[in-house]
């Protein structure tokens, strides 16, 4: 007993555990199935848990990837429906409607322009051109005229500010027969919607 009470003294674990043991016994068994609780249940749910916010995260990145190609899609299918109501607008109020009506736009318009601006019109050829793989064809024409430098050059600037759709492919001065006039080949062309039959 001197021994358990002295200064100094040491007393075995063994003796501490048998003095005890009704408190020890019970504290074991509580960190035993403490510990187990932890292995068994906390360790794999924390690794679930952070398993599912990897997935989580992976699943909202997809999901912010997809919102935007869906985006992407609308615009280009709001832009491709945009440019086929262009297009058909094009094709109805720009091009001539048919041929006839490319002739008239070539011959009567342009000649009545010459006229109002003093340029005088010699002579012209047309030749229609179909254009594959393409539902429109081309008219050319080729005119010869004359008129003074002033007058020339406000005719074609005329010419390339028409609200119609003509095209000045090329255009060749050279000096005419008077000192003051010049001779202008221009050639011009316009597109029209081919109707060709379906068979």
């Amino acid at each position: 007993m001197r021994a358990l009470f002295a200064v100094g003294g040491e007393v075995p674990l063994a003796r501490v555990i048998a003095d005890h043991r009704r408190v020890l016994v019970p504290l074991g068994a509580l960190l035993a199935i403490n510990i187990g609780v932890l292995l068994l249940l906390v360790l794999p749910l924390r690794a679930s848990v952070e398993s599912g916010g990897t997935r989580a995260q992976v699943s909202s990145q997809a999901l912010t990837e997809a919102r935007a190609e869906l985006a992407a899609a609308e615009a280009t299918r709001t832009g491709q429906a945009q440019a086929t109501r262009d297009l058909e607008r094009f094709y109805s109020e720009v091009l001539p409607a048919n041929m006839s009506a490319a002739q008239r736009l070539t011959h009567s318009k342009l000649s009545l322009l010459a006229r109002s601006h003093d340029v005088v019109f010699r002579q012209s050829s047309t030749s229609p051109e179909i254009a594959r793989g393409s539902s429109l064809e081309r008219l050319v024409v080729n005119y010869n005229l004359s008129g003074d430098w002033e007058d020339v050059q406000q005719f074609i600037h005329a010419v390339e500010t028409l609200p119609d759709f003509v095209i000045i492919d090329n255009v060749a001065l050279s000096e005419g027969g008077d000192a003051n006039m010049l001779s202008l080949s221009l050639a011009v062309s316009t597109y029209y919607r081919a109707r060709r039959d379906v068979r």
